[in-house]
């Protein structure tokens, strides 16, 4: 059960790859404060390594931000010279670490792994911050920022306060679910071909077209606050402040759900055949994703025993499927 040799080349490039980027950010970080890109010519020492790297400013900016801030964060530089945390975790904890509080930053980082980081951390300045001042940084922070791409597309890159967040992935989500997706216009040339229906992402974006050409001004949105011992969150987790809730509440549709002491949510169970709103939210909540492949969207509620066996409909009876895989389920 070993692993194979191309496995192990790669682990050992990206072992090079770590080595690399520390270097390059604590370089690019020394570079910016002598000053030497000043005698040739360039504005900033973002542009000339950007030119020398070949990588857009922003990114250079970044190494360069990064690289400064770990000269006051002696655990964190440790530590990812010595490869125990990522480059995408640094980037991460750069954001909020002090030499006060680099440790504990530090630790949440090496026990959560990089896809979640963000999350914890956030929930690490809910806790650690007042509301007044987190809703104030928040509003600080906001931004819209674009970008054209290669092939003629602009990408969009969005800082929103949770709330405000949470409320436009609910406009996009009752978008989705109340509209029946069309197939893509065939190409030329591909008669007799199977319709190309259009991805969740894509259907994101024609919900953002609906909502721009003001399709969206009737609809009536979900927005599920999730209140634990620990705190109030959004469906996806995002933890949030109550003065934030207070404030958009008058114009959603909010519904809370309650958790007991072992973060379970509170059962809710009726004998019918659909399970209705309560139910999905309690099932949404435990599984999160399909019980099959993991997937997180196109999900639906599933009769484990099926509904025609048991005759009702319970929430420790429900699973949560993608499509797919709820098509596919073998029949008992």
């Amino acid at each position: 059960g070993g692993v194979g040799s191309v496995a192990v080349c790669l682990v050992d490039a990206v072992e090079r790859w770590s080595e690399s980027q520390h270097e390059l950010v604590i370089t690019a970080a020394l570079f910016a404060e002598s000053g030497e890109w000043v005698l040739d010519g360039s504005p900033t020492p973002a542009h000339w390594l950007a030119a020398v790297a070949d990588v857009e400013t922003c990114t250079a900016r970044e190494w360069i931000r990064v690289g400064r801030q770990l000269a006051d964060l002696s655990a964190i530089a440790e530590a990812f010279e010595a490869g125990v945390i990522s480059y995408t975790k640094v980037r991460a904890l750069t954001r909020l670490a002090t030499p006060a509080n680099q440790h504990e930053l530090l630790q949440i980082a090496v026990d959560t792994p990089a896809g979640h980081l963000a999350r914890a951390l956030a929930a690490w300045l809910n806790k650690n911050t007042s509301p007044e001042d987190l809703d104030a940084y928040h509003r600080q922070q906001r931004s819209v920022k674009w970008r054209n791409e290669p092939d003629g597309m602009v990408t969009f890159t969005l800082r929103l306060p949770p709330f405000l967040a949470g409320l436009l992935i609910a406009f996009l989500t009752s978008w989705v679910m109340k509209t029946r997706p069309l197939p893509e216009p065939a190409k030329a040339g591909s008669a007799g071909r199977a319709p190309v229906w259009p991805s969740v992402a894509q259907q994101h974006a024609d919900a953002l077209q609906a909502l721009l050409d003001g399709g969206l001004g009737q609809m009536v949105t979900e927005v599920i606050v999730h209140v634990r011992g620990d705190g109030v969150t959004l469906d996806d987790g995002t933890p949030i402040t109550d003065s934030v809730a207070r404030e958009i509440a008058p114009t959603s549709f909010i519904r809370a759900l309650i958790h007991d002491a072992e973060r379970r949510p509170v059962n809710v169970s009726r004998r019918r055949r659909h399970p209705n709103t309560a139910q999905k939210r309690f099932v949404k909540e435990r599984d999160r994703v399909c019980r099959d492949c993991g997937r997180q969207d196109l999900l639906q509620y599933d009769h484990v025993p099926p509904h025609r066996q048991t005759r009702h409909t319970t929430t420790n009876e429900l699973e949560l499927r993608c499509a797919p895989c709820h098509q596919h389920k073998p029949t008992t």
